[in-house]
Parts: structure tokens; sequence; C-alpha cells
């Protein structure tokens, strides 16, 4: 059920989420877009930083991300850039996140919009917050990892 996923087709990243959550488990879902999002997506323009995930009525749906509407690809509707979108996941998985934030205490996180097979996909994580401290230790293990790769490339 757990999909760690990398892509190369990578339209955007939310790497804020990574400095302020712990990531659990990751998921992939599809997304429920309309033809001026689709053409926002390959032109790259959208924004997953201040977004969040939630299961409403059984079902989930992605909130606050912002999709630009293009001047050419949106002239006879009027675009809402933040409008909740609908993600696709089976009931099972569905079931499984919604028991997971609601009694163990997860959040869910939008981690990055990619392409596979001509399809945007969505990567949604089960992370825990992390407090200042643990913050403060990995900006500090991070340098250490980097220091270490320097030294070690010296040292060859």
């Amino acid at each position: 059920m757990a999909k760690k996923q990398k892509s190369l087709n990578s339209i955007a990243r939310n790497k804020r989420a990574w400095y302020d959550y712990l990531i659990e488990e990751q998921f992939e879902a599809g997304m429920l877009l309309k033809g001026w999002e689709v053409k926002s997506l390959r032109a790259g323009s959208v924004q997953l930083n201040e977004s969040y995930v939630v299961v409403r009525d059984g079902e989930v749906f992605l909130i606050g991300a912002h999709f630009s509407p293009l001047n050419t690809a949106s002239t006879h509707i009027k675009a809402n850039p933040t409008r909740d979108r609908k993600l696709l996941l089976n009931s099972y998985e569905i079931h499984n996140l919604k028991s997971a934030v609601e009694r163990k205490g997860y959040t869910l996180v939008p981690l990055s919009i990619y392409w596979k097979r001509g399809r945007a996909k969505l990567e949604i994580a089960l992370a825990k917050g992390k407090k200042q401290h643990d913050k403060r230790a990995a900006i500090r293990q991070k340098e250490w990892d980097r220091e270490q790769s320097r030294l070690l490339k010296t040292t060859r």
C-alpha cells in the first residue's frame, strides 16, 4: 500500500514538509482536475507550499494548493486557483488514512506532484509534526553529513 515514488517528471515539490514533519508512510494518489489545471501543470505553475490533505465524508481532498491559471487556457471560465481538489485512492487506503489521522494523531501532507504514464499523481504522506529541537538536530545532522562528504573527497 505504501509506495515510495521517485520520479524524474516532478512538477512541484513541497520541500518544507521534510523540514516540518517526520515522514512515516507515503502514498500515491490520482487527482481529479479540470482542463485548465492540467495545462497549468504542464506549464509548471503549481505551488504546494501551504497545502494540506484532509479526509472528509469518506473522500480525500487536497486543500490550499495553488494552480496558477494560464491566460490562454482559461479565457472562457472563471478559474479558482486554490479550489479543493478530490484525490483518487481506493477505499481501503482511505479507511487506513482516516483511522491514522483520527486515532494515532498523524497529519496528511502533500509531498510532490509528478507525471506517471501521462497522468498527474500526487505523493502524500502520513507524518508527525517535528518539535523545534528535532528540527535543529536534523539541520545539525545534515551539516555534519555534508562536512563528512567534503572531508572524504579531500582525502582521496
